[in-house]
């Protein structure tokens, strides 16, 4: 019977999660388990894929999946020692992207480990570490959406989008899909935005890490599944931003529609521009 994923603050992902000095990491027994494969032997296949995914990456695999032993009990309390592998969040994420999609689990983990490993990524980006205030992270998170969303607009022209209002359709399937129902218009009456407001401008960097999930995942999926035709090409970008919502839900988020409405970006700019300038004043005038 497949497992279903705990509406909790942790996930079942997260609860088969180890930590120790070197950072956390799964055993691959444990998650086979949750992603509903009962003979381990299969799921070894996956992380043979797993392993060549990673290689033709560009990633040493050695530096995700490592071997490992761990003990299980046997009958009249002995235990026996049997081979694993520890994996990290890349190399799960890898995992459940070669599983069963068909099995509701691993679609549900192939969202949340592929949400988790790029927010990781972000997170060790060495410029976005240096960051030290939410007002640079939101800079920060709001120059990659804007770089990400013309890569997106350039993808889905293969797929017929290419008008401005076709764009518009099609972005607002996304936004109907991360916002519960909600289009642009939508989010802007709920967060009391003009209707000239472009409301990637009021968000905390929050709310734009996981829009900026939805439009790199999207982009991902239609040229992986080389989308020709509009309407496919529109529900798959609703229904990226649908497992995106549901992974919020599931780690105890907040619903990205409830966030707070932040300071507009542009003033923001506008007040950091304005600094420069006057410290340039006032060293010219040393």
């Amino acid at each position: 019977m497949t497992k279903k994923i705990s509406t909790s603050q942790t996930t079942i992902f997260e609860s088969i999660k180890k930590v120790d000095e070197q950072g956390e990491y799964w055993f691959a027994r444990d998650l086979a388990l949750i992603l509903d494969y009962q003979d381990y032997r299969n799921f070894l296949e996956v992380l043979t894929k797993a392993w060549e995914a990673c290689k033709n990456s560009g990633n040493d695999p050695f530096d995700h999946f490592g071997k490992a032993t761990t003990m299980v009990e046997q009958g009249k309390g002995s235990t026996k020692e049997i081979p694993n592998v520890r994996l990290t969040r890349y190399a799960c994420y890898l995992a459940v992207q070669n599983a069963d999609a068909e099995k509701e689990v691993v679609a549900k983990g192939q969202t949340y480990f592929a949400i988790q490993t790029r927010l990781q990524e972000i997170q060790q980006l060495q410029e976005f570490n240096a960051l030290k205030s939410e007002d640079e992270k939101r800079m920060f998170l709001r120059k990659e959406l804007v770089e990400h969303n013309k890569l997106l607009a350039n993808t889905v022209k293969n797929a017929g989008v290419i008008d401005p209002v076709d764009y518009a359709i099609f972005q607002n399937y996304g936004y109907k899909g991360l916002y519960g129902g909600l289009n642009r218009k939508g989010i802007q009456l709920q967060k009391g935005l003009r209707v000239k407001d472009n409301i990637l401008d009021f968000m905390g960097s929050a709310e734009l890490a996981a829009n900026l999930f939805r439009a790199t995942q999207t982009d991902e999926k239609i040229r992986k599944d080389k989308i020709t035709d509009k309407k496919t090409a529109n529900t798959t970008h609703f229904q990226i931003g649908e497992k995106v919502r549901k992974t919020i839900k599931d780690i105890g988020g907040t619903m990205p529609e409830d966030l707070p409405v932040a300071e507009s970006i542009k003033k923001i700019q506008f007040k950091i521009k304005k600094k420069i300038t006057k410290k340039t004043r006032v060293l010219r005038n040393k």
